[in-house]
């Protein structure tokens, strides 16, 4: 399977996961604002990592997500036409914190480098 094809697998499981979250009941879910990020699905089909976001409790994210996995799963046999449905694993997705990080550091370093060229101007 070339990987144009697992590319748009995941891009359609990601999708269709994100339809389903809105018909979900699951109250740890919906109090804590869970949304996919992307999904990426194993060469072989049977396993996909799919990766959220949340605001609020992680954790009690996490275990709404696997109440929820036998009704997402099965969304996706009905909407996509694979061969295999993939097993769901949930992981929480730190690249929102981790760019949330960098855009700090990045701000420092402006506010540092202003300080430098302040000193600089009253020396002169």
């Amino acid at each position: 399977m070339g990987k144009y094809r697992r590319g748009r697998i995941n891009d359609a499981v990601c999708q269709e996961l994100a339809i389903a979250m809105g018909n979900l009941r699951e109250p740890k879910v919906i109090n804590n604002f869970v949304s996919i990020t992307r999904a990426e699905v194993a060469p072989d089909l049977k396993y996909a990592t799919v990766y959220f976001s949340c605001i609020g409790d992680t954790d009690e994210a996490l275990i709404g997500l696997k109440k929820c996995t036998g009704i997402l799963r099965h969304h996706l046999a009905t909407t996509l036409n694979l061969r295999i449905t993939p097993e769901l694993h949930f992981t929480k997705d730190g690249s929102i914190e981790h760019g949330a990080m960098i855009a700090r550091k990045l701000e420092e370093i402006k506010e540092a480098d202003e300080k430098i060229k302040q000193n600089n101007a009253e020396k002169q």
